[in-house]
C-alpha cells in the first residue's frame, strides 16, 4: 500500500521549524497548508489531517481561525482521521463541542504526563512519561462522547473521539525548537522562569521526551487501518 496522503494544517507563526519537525516525524506524503496565509485544502481527498501548534488562541476572532474550524469540522464529518497537537488539540476540542479556556499562566518546559486509561495513540509509551509543553490555554472540558487518555496537574493532555486523536504536549519538538520557543516567551515570562526552563532542556530530558514520538507511528498505523477497511468494503 502506498504511503498515506496527509494534510498538514500548519498554524504556526514561524512555519519553517514546525514544517521541519512534522515532516520528519510523519511517515506519509505530507501536503502542507499555512493557515495564517489563508491556505486550506480545497477538498477532503486526503487519508488524514494534522493540526499543529500555534501562537493563537482558538477563541480569538480571526478569519483564518474561523475558516480552519469550518474545514476541520467538515473533514471530521467526512470521516478523515485527525491528529491535533497543542493548538490543534484545543481547536479540535472546540470544533467537537468541548471547552477551551485561558489558564492564566504558562505550562512551559519538560513536564510529566500520566496516561488515563488505554489508547491506541500511546501504545508503547509509558504510563507516566515526559513531554515538552508550551501553552497558556487548556481544554477544560473534553467534547461530549470523547475519551480522555492523558492528564497532568494542568488538566487534559489527550483525548480521542471516533477517528480524532489529540495531545496538548509537543511530541515533535527537537531540542533546538524547545530552546527557541522558550526564548520566545521572554516578553511574557520573567527571566528567572525562562532560565529555569532552559536549564531543563537537557539531553536526558530530551531523550525521555523522544519516546512520545511513537504516537506519530501509531497514528499513521491507524490511518492505514482505516484505508484498508475502506478498500475491503469497496
Amino acid at each position: 500500500m502506498e504511503r498515506p496522503r496527509v494534510a498538514l494544517l500548519n498554524a504556526a507563526r514561524k512555519a519553517e521549524s514546525t514544517r521541519r519537525n512534522f515532516r520528519r516525524e510523519l511517515d506519509a506524503d505530507v501536503v502542507e497548508f499555512h493557515c495564517l496565509d489563508g491556505e486550506l485544502p480545497n477538498d477532503f481527498r486526503y487519508d488524514a489531517f494534522v493540526v499543529t501548534g500555534s501562537f493563537a488562541s482558538v477563541y480569538w476572532d480571526r478569519d483564518w481561525i474561523a475558516r480552519l474550524k469550518t474545514w476541520t469540522g467538515e473533514a471530521v464529518e467526512a470521516g478523515l482521521p485527525a491528529l491535533g497537537v497543542c493548538y490543534g488539540h484545543q481547536l479540535l476540542a472546540d470544533v467537537l463541542g468541548g471547552q477551551v479556556e485561558d489558564m492564566g499562566e504558562y505550562e512551559l518546559g519538560y513536564r510529566t504526563v500520566e496516561r488515563d486509561g488505554g489508547t491506541r495513540l500511546l501504545d508503547g509509551i509509558d504510563e507516566e512519561f515526559t513531554a515538552f509543553m508550551s501553552h497558556s490555554d487548556r481544554v477544560s472540558d473534553a467534547p461530549p462522547g470523547a475519551t480522555v487518555f492523558a492528564r497532568n496537574d494542568f488538566g487534559i493532555h489527550g483525548f480521542r473521539k471516533d477517528r480524532v486523536f489529540t495531545v496538548q504536549f509537543h511530541p515533535e519538538y527537537d531540542m533546538a525548537t524547545a530552546e527557541s520557543v522558550t526564548r520566545g516567551k521572554d516578553d511574557q515570562l520573567p527571566d528567572e522562569r525562562i532560565d529555569a526552563v532552559l536549564d531543563g532542556i537537557t539531553e536526558e530530558n530530551y531523550r525521555a521526551a523522544k519516546r512520545t514520538r511513537r504516537l506519530f507511528d501509531n497514528f499513521i498505523e491507524f490511518v492505514d487501518d482505516v484505508r484498508s477497511a475502506r478498500v475491503s468494503t469497496n
